[in-house]
């Protein structure tokens, strides 16, 4: 009966660390799904712009409407629409959003426990910015998953 019970235990043990790993790798799978949909929203923007400056007396299509999403070919599977603040916390795990107020692409995680903000939020938030020069995608907070900036 005792070296059931150890074989019992060392498999339930087993099966937690297994879990926990499991775990952490979705957490990283999603790490990675975030800096390459950053990744093309950047990079969508800096074709604009040279797109722009190439084209004579053409107004860059990311200055008229705002919304990096607009410029990509494919929009993410996953991308809500643009959404208020109020409307984006109430958007299901593992969205994009894209609020046109703020001038702000937000994602909201689908393993919210790996994302650490400073102020708290529920959403990644990515502020819009620029004037000479392609515009960018700079993080509002400093956030943090699983040890790793993402900015």
């Amino acid at each position: 009966m005792v070296e059931w019970s150890l074989v019992a235990a060392l498999i339930v043990v087993l099966a937690l660390v297994f879990m926990h790993k499991v775990r952490v790798l979705q957490g990283q799978a999603e790490l990675s799904a975030i800096k390459t949909t950053l990744g093309a929203l950047r990079t969508a923007l800096v074709l604009d712009h040279l797109h722009h400056s190439v084209t004579p007396g053409g107004a860059s299509v990311a200055l008229l409407q705002r919304n990096p999403f607009e410029l990509l070919q494919r929009r993410p599977a996953n991308y809500r629409g643009e959404l208020s603040r109020e409307q984006a916390d109430a958007a299901p795990d593992g969205s994009w959003v894209f609020d046109p107020v703020c001038v702000c692409v937000g994602y909201r995680p689908l393993y919210a426990e790996w994302l650490d903000s400073p102020g708290g939020e529920p959403l990644a938030w990515y502020q819009l910015s620029g004037e000479a020069g392609p515009w960018q995608l700079t993080a509002k907070e400093a956030y943090v998953w699983q040890g790793q900036v993402m900015n």
